[in-house]
């Protein structure tokens, strides 16, 4: 442990603006727009606002699995987000997500726009829509939903917790980092014994549950988030492996972690989608690849 006097709390909490950190520029104890800027809208049922973090690969790999499902009326724009520039707090954005937030979603499929925002929302709203990816039989059906919202309960001490503390925090804190490695271990302990004896997070059916829980946790353990997977030791999670390399090959998921994808591999980024022809600049053996 650090010889470093133990900090102690003042009375009154006082935002610095000079905290540090990656994000410390756009982070404020407030909430509402800091800027008036309208966001676009496209020629399709549903408008998405999103980048291709792991909250917004769920929602593009939705819409592209109901498209490969044949559900036409599931076309989407996806328009990107910025949010290190601050993109998420024009009045616009903040109109359809007041959390400011990505991913947020605009329905105009029906006689009045339904705002729909946070990542599981988004999932279970669409899984209702169109009657896909969500078991009907009851047993099943909790199980999907209980999955579900297990990663919306537990991705924040992944990212916000570990992956902040770990990779983004301007000082390493010993006591910060072993508490959130010891839960970020303990949550792929969950998954890695319960794919033991289930080929997919409900049972034998790809899921929503899958969706959201595949691209944080399954990311992890292919060693491309935080650039941590040696000090978590992630290969121990075999059975996490396994499912995330067989989600992996699913075309649908190939097209959708690439939408609104602004860094890596040119080849793996699609910065904005709004019609199926925009993946034809990327050949199959190039998706193949990523």
């Amino acid at each position: 442990m650090s010889d470093a006097p133990a900090y102690m709390p003042p009375a009154v909490w006082v935002w610095n603006r000079d905290n540090g950190g990656k994000f410390a520029n756009i982070n404020r104890p407030i909430a509402g727009p800091t800027h008036d800027k309208d966001l676009p809208v496209g020629q399709h049922p549903f408008q998405l606002y999103s980048l291709a973090t792991p909250n917004g690969v769920k929602v593009t790999v939705m819409f592209e699995e109901l498209l490969e499902l044949g559900h036409r009326d599931a076309e989407y724009d996806a328009w990107i987000i910025p949010i290190n520039e601050g993109a998420q707090f024009s009045s616009g954005f903040v109109a359809v997500n007041p959390n400011s937030k990505i991913p947020a979603l605009l329905d105009r499929s029906g006689p009045q726009p339904i705002r729909v925002f946070e990542s599981g929302a988004i999932l279970l709203h669409l899984a209702e829509k169109f009657g896909a990816f969500l078991p009907a039989e009851p047993g099943p059906r909790a199980e999907c939903l209980s999955w579900l919202f297990w990663q919306v309960g537990s991705g924040p001490f992944l990212g916000g917790g570990f992956g902040h503390f770990y990779a983004y925090a301007p000082t390493k804190i010993e006591y910060a980092i072993d508490r959130y490695a010891m839960e970020a271990k303990r949550q792929l302990d969950v998954l890695n014994r319960h794919l033991a004896e289930n080929r997919y997070l409900a049972g034998d059916a790809y899921t929503i549950a899958d969706m959201a829980v595949w691209p944080w946790y399954g990311a992890m353990v292919k060693g491309q988030l935080y650039e941590a997977g040696e000090f978590l030791q992630v290969h121990e999670y075999t059975h996490v492996i396994r499912w995330a390399d067989e989600i992996a090959q699913r075309p649908a998921v190939k097209r959708g972690r690439i939408v609104n994808r602004a860094w890596g591999d040119p080849a793996s980024q699609l910065l904005e989608r709004h019609d199926a022809s925009d993946f034809a600049l990327r050949t199959q053996d190039k998706l193949q690849g990523l």
